[in-house]
């Protein structure tokens, strides 16, 4: 199987009441992006726009061709190990582990490892994939 040509991927805990410090505190890494319900963010030149709830997330390297299983191992080792705080967080916040794939031609695919899996599900991390077709020029 080919791989798919590119991957990005940035794991997401949100929450209504999320405060990004705590999360910062629990997880033991600073995030790549955050902010708290209600903070005034900007969303293009001139534009702003005041968020619903609160977000962290820590984006890891892109990959190409992609490569999931590196990329979780890269953002789960800045991370706790400790699975009681992820327990915590998955009970008071949405985590997820949202995906950007990349195809440059027809008939590319993706396997995911076992390890990376178990990784994931201990965590209460959800997979999310958003896959993207090549470009025609």
């Amino acid at each position: 199987m080919a791989h798919l040509s590119k991957s990005m991927a940035t794991l997401r805990v949100s929450g209504k009441d999320l405060q990004p410090g705590e999360i910062t505190a629990w997880l033991g890494a600073a995030p790549t992006d955050s902010h708290a319900k209600g903070e005034q963010r900007e969303s293009s030149p001139g534009r702003g726009r005041t968020p619903s709830s609160g977000l962290w997330s820590l984006s890891a390297r892109a990959t190409e061709p992609e490569n999931l299983d590196a990329q979780v191992a890269e953002l789960l080792a800045q991370l706790t190990p400790d699975l009681a705080v992820w327990r915590k967080l998955s009970e008071h916040y949405r985590i997820d582990l949202f995906c950007g794939w990349f195809m440059g031609g027809g008939n590319e695919g993706v396997s995911i490892s076992p390890k990376t899996l178990l990784a994931l599900g201990e965590r209460g991390i959800e997979l999310g994939v958003d896959i993207y077709g090549p470009t025609v020029e």
